[in-house]
């Protein structure tokens, strides 16, 4: 703690005390808003509006418009008045805190057991009342569905729609046929089996229509891809309102009003790394991935390469490049082959040195599926980029996949950096507090327990080896399991949570393992973990977002009491993770509400972390002692050791992220300004392609005589075709052109990302050269766009045909048919071709020149 913290005191403590007014607001209210009928409960929603000005209002009434601010103690005792009628649960003050820090934009970190969930309805009820969509970001699928299902009853009650966004998918919630007896019996957090009767299937449009949006962070982000590539104004889904768009992103289509992401730090972290894709299928993949596949197997490490496990990087030694060369039968790779071969190879090798069969991937119907390595989940249709998906498939000897091109992508930074206004909850945000603030404004806001505490966090026991680790962890679990006292074991990776299942079966230890696969499933397993004699495994994020109550998911008193009496619930973490939120997450676990209950974490030498960043004193000191290696130490200096090794990591993905933003936030610039001149069009009318014809006429740098020709014959088509005609065949015209260089633009943005890391030998900023060139690339594509519209209008003849293409997500299994303009061709024009050898703008010319095709033949 600082001496200015001690002096002024921290945030979270300085909001706690100032949100005191708006709890003692609420809580006098309570009476009056208990008194009330249901339907006069129901009818303060319609009330609230007309005070916030929403709908048609008189010069009389518009006087008097107020804020959400002013109606907030009123609108949060009314959610906690329906809460305690439909569910039979009354919001705790420090739950009334945890709303407020939401409403106001802020990370709320909560601890686990303390009733995010519910938190969530006050500030969503609040920011929903003002007809402009309140969203709720959610981990998977399941926690959508059962929280729209489990809190909708809430706002039904109260006259809000509900939507549901699931992959492929999509719900309103309906209770229109149930009765409100039926309601209130109905315990949907208990049951985990989320009814589907609840839930109505409706279009995409109609789910982002509603008051309220429950989905993942990963639907939200593809619908805005998707919306972005769309050839009518039908085919997108998200919301159109102008008024919901951010200032500072008038390329946003609007209803980006709200949002709350639970379990904050795992999807604007975690998830951050990895970029949003649309891409399609373009070329067959190349044998080349087999061939590099073979030599990689024949290079052995420390002699023809060297890895580096903190970097996660590999180098390939003179003798390495020498030994590739002889197996392709080249002289010189660099000169022969150019950097596509160079690349192949290191791709192959790191292939082969850093990503590990049922650690980084698993192996699933033939194909190669990726282990979320914060998580533990597995990422079916998600791929990794540059040629370094296919190198595994080709390591493994399975189908390699055909390569993608890029039609539309943007970072989870970038996607929720939208809306106007921001808000996340999760119970461990602290340690990553510097980042939330820096990337996303987010300031971090403790909340404080309804109960004290009672957890016990033990220190961490230290072993020699792995083998003598898991030996002791057995040997714990079968002494707790014996007594009756529910046991959780969180482990790292797929591999470990086998490995110790295979030795409690030996054991004759009943248990049950959650590989992060089956998420309805797990959320029932991992609310009954707190049953006597429960022992449970779990990758890490396994059943994240349940409650583990004690005794039970609907334990009696006595249920509750026994397990209590036993010590509550023990959390056993196998090793330490990267980032101290995730071990913070596994313990929290534990101690739900003020219950009892011990955490501890048995790590060794051998384990990742120990061995990258541990200190051979360390195991010098206990090889010294001749301490057994199922014994254990206690010893703070390796604790130490182990936290500043995990602050080392924190910050090396820290400045991972950023790195990757940075660059993003040159392409987010650009891709704003395409799809936003991309939407006016689309959604515009004759104005809006007269403005964009207007626009190519003022900025072509072609000689007057040339560009007066060019309107000439655009002149001449629209007399052809009529107003009419002519309006819908240039708008179809200039959206096409825009997709096809802005597909060829992103191609050359990520080559140029690749090719400006090598200038810093030059002493030169890769990237101020990224931003420079970016901005380069961008001028040129404008007038490419520009130049292409004009001719093609001027010797249009009938309809453009539109190729109709199969677009594949990054990322999901979904497969979509989007009209795009791979070919896009017509009567005396030749067919603009994305692929198929094209030679690119910025490739050499073929004429042999040695210029740019784009300043020799490409003129």
């Amino acid at each position: 703690m600082t001496i200015l913290t001690k002096i002024f005191g921290d945030a979270s403590t300085k909001f706690v005390k100032s949100a005191q007014g708006v709890v003692t607001a609420v809580n006098a209210l309570e009476e009056q808003i208990s008194a009330l009928s249901d339907e006069e409960l129901k009818a303060k929603t319609a009330e609230f509006r007309q005070r916030l000005g929403v709908g048609h209002l008189s010069a009389e009434a518009l006087a008097k418009v107020e804020t959400l601010d002013d109606i907030l103690p009123e609108a949060f005792a009314v959610v906690r008045e329906a809460s305690k009628r439909l569910l039979g649960q009354r919001h705790f003050d420090v739950q009334l805190i945890g709303g407020l820090a939401l409403h106001q934009g802020k990370i709320a970190e909560m601890r686990t057991g303390e009733g995010k969930t519910l938190v969530a309805t006050l500030p969503v009820y609040l920011n929903a009342l003002t007809g402009k969509g309140a969203h709720v970001v959610t981990v998977n699928d399941y926690l959508a569905r059962r929280d729209a299902v489990w809190m909708g009853q809430i706002y039904a009650f109260l006259g809000l729609s509900v939507g549901v966004l699931n992959n492929q998918t999509s719900y309103l919630y309906d209770q229109a046929h149930t009765t409100p007896e039926e309601d209130k019996a109905r315990d949907v957090e208990g049951s985990f089996k989320i009814a589907y009767e609840f839930l109505r299937p409706c279009s995409r449009a109609e789910a982002y229509a509603a008051d309220i949006l429950y989905g993942t962070n990963n639907e939200y982000g593809f619908d805005y891809l998707r919306d972005n590539i769309a050839q009518r104004p039908t085919d997108q889904v998200q919301r159109l309102d102008p008024t919901a768009r951010p200032a500072s992103t008038s390329a946003s289509l609007g209803g980006h009003h709200f949002a709350i992401v639970d379990e904050v730090d795992s999807i604007l972290i975690d998830e951050s790394r990895t970029p949003l894709i649309i891409s399609a299928p373009y070329a067959e993949s190349e044998k080349l991935y087999g061939t590099f596949a073979q030599i990689a197997r024949n290079l052995i490490k420390d002699t023809d390469y060297t890895v580096d496990e903190k970097f996660k990087s590999i180098s390939l030694t003179d003798d390495g490049i020498t030994k590739a060369e002889k197996m392709l039968g080249v002289e010189n790779i660099y000169t022969d082959k150019g950097i596509k071969y160079v690349h192949h190879l290191e791709t192959a090798v790191r292939a082969k040195a850093l990503f590990e069969l049922d650690r980084d991937y698993v192996i699933r119907e033939g194909e190669i599926v990726i282990v979320d390595e914060f998580t533990g989940r597995l990422q079916p249709g998600r791929r990794w980029s540059e040629g370094l998906h296919q190198a595994i498939e080709a390591k493994e000897g399975v189908k390699v996949q055909e390569e993608s091109r890029t039609f539309a992508t943007i970072t989870l930074q970038n996607y929720f950096r939208l809306y106007q206004k921001l808000a996340g909850m999760t119970g461990t945000a602290q340690t990553s507090a510097e980042e939330f603030i820096k990337v996303y404004g987010l300031e971090v806001i403790s909340i404080p327990t309804n109960k004290p505490s009672q957890r016990q966090d033990l220190g961490d026991y230290i072993f020699q080896t792995e083998k003598g680790k898991v030996a002791a962890v057995v040997k714990r679990v079968k002494e707790l399991n014996q007594k009756g006292q529910p046991v959780l074991i969180g482990t790292a990776s797929i591999e470990k949570n086998e490995l110790l299942s295979a030795y409690f079966k030996r054991e004759g230890i009943e248990h049950k393992v959650l590989n992060a696969k089956n998420h309805e499933e797990e959320g029932s397993v991992i609310a009954g973990a707190g049953r006597k004699g429960s022992v449970v495994i779990a990758t890490n994020m396994a059943g994240r977002g349940v409650d583990i109550k004690l005794g039970g998911p609907t334990p009696t008193p006595a249920e509750q009491d026994e397990v209590r009496n036993l010590g509550g619930l023990f959390v056993l973490g196998t090793e330490r993770h990267e980032a101290r939120r995730i071990d913070d997450q596994l313990r929290g676990r534990s101690g739900r509400q003020g219950d009892l209950g011990t955490t501890q974490f048995y790590v060794s030498l051998e384990d990742d972390l120990m061995r990258v960043f541990g200190s051979d004193r360390i195991k010098g000191m206990m090889g010294r002692f001749g301490i057994p290696e199922d014994e254990p130490i206690q010893n703070s200096f390796v604790s130490k050791a182990l936290e500043g090794a995990q602050a080392k990591i924190e910050g090396f993905n820290f400045d991972m992220r950023k790195h990757l933003l940075d660059y993003d936030d040159v392409t987010s610039h650009q891709r704003q300004t395409i799809y936003e001149r991309r939407n006016k069009v689309l959604l515009g009318g004759k104005e809006e392609v007269d403005e964009f014809l207007a626009k190519a006429e003022e900025v072509l740098p072609i000689p007057e005589e040339d560009k007066n020709k060019l309107m000439a014959d655009v002149a001449k088509k629209r007399a052809e075709l009529g107003e009419e005609k002519f309006v819908a065949q240039a708008r179809q015209t200039i959206l096409q052109v825009i997709d096809m260089f802005w597909v060829e633009h992103l191609e050359a943005i990520d080559y140029l990302r690749g090719s400006v890391r090598l200038r810093a030998y030059g002493q030169r900023d890769p990237l101020v050269e990224f931003k420079k060139e970016g901005l380069t690339l961008f001028k040129e594509m404008e007038l490419s766009i520009f130049g292409n519209v004009l001719e093609l209008l001027g010797k249009i003849e009938g309809e453009l045909k539109t190729e109709e293409l199969k677009v594949k997500e990054v990322h999901q299994q979904a497969e979509l048919i989007l009209n795009s303009n791979t070919n896009s061709s017509s009567a005396g024009a030749e067919p603009a071709k994305a692929h198929e050898n094209k030679v690119g703008r910025n490739d050499l010319c073929p004429c042999g020149s040695g210029k740019k095709y784009k300043k020799c033949c490409g003129q």
